[in-house]
């Protein structure tokens, strides 16, 4: 039964992840007032350069970082769509969801001699786990603890994120553009740049969330790796109420009903259930969530509301 237990949460913590680092990606575009829908997209290039990286240059981390430049790019990508030319923060972020796995399939049969994946990473050259042999192996620390580094990361990135937000100037500024750029502006903050910075920082989040994905959790990258986790994240930015702790219980939520499908599909349960009504299991879940409490969260005030400087 404890063993059991530990499985449970070993695989909630390594697939709430990928959903932590992409819902705080949606924090700081939204609290700056742009919607992001495309945090789908921006994951899954993500995880496809991630991969690609690892595959090629055998190194983890300078994947992990470069997976965060491709999120990055993207991102920029819906800031100058967004910030600079006003476009609907819907619209830009159906496209990049497009977009996004449309380059990654179009770079991995490039890469790769046609294949729609990117060969199997090494274990050796997956992010690695950094309490490994600490505790007694087989015990329950060690089934619980001794996960991916990434884990560890993005509750640390939880930490700064809220930080920055409440108890940093840039964070303030980023709140005030968020509720009410025309009043900020007044005040002297470039509404623009702090729009570009959070939309960007939410590509670089969400590229490390697919990253989190394909060199650890996976060891691959394949078009259907994400398969709706961008807006599940984007559900958890909701359900949290826009504030980073809130998005990572979320988060923990939805990962935990992934682990409760892994763990009820393994051979040690033998339930006699079609593999495909386990897996719609996380989705049912986000939907009855989002039914719930979408109507119960505020947003802030001007979120996916077009701002031009000098505009009354």
């Amino acid at each position: 039964m404890l063993k059991n237990l530990a499985l449970i949460i070993s695989t909630t913590l390594m697939y709430s992840t990928p959903l932590i680092f992409t819902s705080l990606g949606g924090i700081f575009s939204e609290s700056a007032g742009v919607v992001n829908i495309g945090l789908e997209g921006m994951m899954t290039i993500g995880a496809f350069a991630g991969a690609a990286t690892a595959v090629i240059t055998g190194d983890p981390w300078l994947a992990f970082l470069v997976a965060g430049i491709a999120g990055g790019l993207f991102g920029l990508i819906h800031a100058l769509a967004t910030v600079t030319f006003n476009a609907d923060h819907v619209v830009s972020g159906i496209a990049i969801n497009f977009l996004g796995p449309g380059f990654a399939l179009f770079m991995c049969r490039k890469l790769f001699d046609g294949s729609t994946m990117t060969p199997t990473i090494a274990l050796s050259n997956k992010i690695p786990r950094p309490l490994n042999g600490i505790f007694e192996q087989g015990s329950f620390l060690d089934i619980t603890l001794n996960t991916y580094a990434t884990v560890y990361i993005a509750f640390i990135f939880v930490a700064l994120t809220w930080f920055v937000l409440y108890k940093t100037k840039l964070g303030l500024r980023i709140r005030a553009v968020g509720e009410h750029p025309r009043a900020a502006d007044t005040l002297g903050i470039n509404v623009y740049r702090v729009k570009y910075l959070c939309v960007i920082l939410s590509g670089i989040l969400a590229g490390l969330g697919g990253a989190s994905i394909s060199i650890a959790i996976v060891s691959t990258f394949r078009p259907t790796l994400v398969s709706g986790q961008g807006f599940i994240a984007l559900a958890a930015v909701i359900f949290g109420k826009w504030k980073p702790q809130g998005a990572m219980l979320a988060s923990l939520l939805f990962g935990a009903s992934t682990g409760l499908t892994v763990f009820l599909g393994g051979p040690d349960i033998g339930l006699n259930v079609s593999e495909n009504i386990l897996s719609m299991i996380p989705y049912i879940i986000t939907l009855i969530v989002l039914i719930v409490f979408v109507g119960k969260s505020n947003g802030p005030a001007a979120n996916g509301l077009p701002y031009e400087k000098g505009e009354r």
